[in-house]
């Protein structure tokens, strides 16, 4: 499957459809948020991707904490930890680039 194209896409980046995202078009939004993908950055993308599967919206910043420490425990489930990773908005940038809708209450 070839990426998607530039209207997949809405105005801040986030894709239309989820059936669009695939590892490679991750790895396309971490880079144009310069962010070199490792493997706890997709150890969060699979766990906000569960999260969604299980609650049918994208985390906002204190569900995906709290999410983060009751699934990868505590050392995990630490804002700090999370700011690491996703520099700035980690609940906004980690659900982007897992190909998730915006989460409701960011701006």
């Amino acid at each position: 499957m070839s990426t998607p194209g530039a209207d997949a896409f809405d105005a801040e980046g986030f894709l239309r459809d989820l059936s669009d995202w695939t590892p490679q078009v991750a790895e396309q939004i971490a880079a144009a948020e310069d962010i070199d993908l490792t493997p706890a950055h997709w150890e969060i993308l699979e766990l906000l991707r569960a999260y969604y599967r299980e609650y049918d919206s994208s985390p906002a910043m204190r569900a995906m904490v709290k999410y983060c420490g009751l699934k990868l425990g505590p050392d995990k489930g630490r804002s700090i930890y999370l700011m690491s990773l996703f520099p700035g908005s980690p609940a906004k940038i980690g659900s982007k680039i897992a190909g998730l809708p915006k989460p409701d209450n960011c701006l």
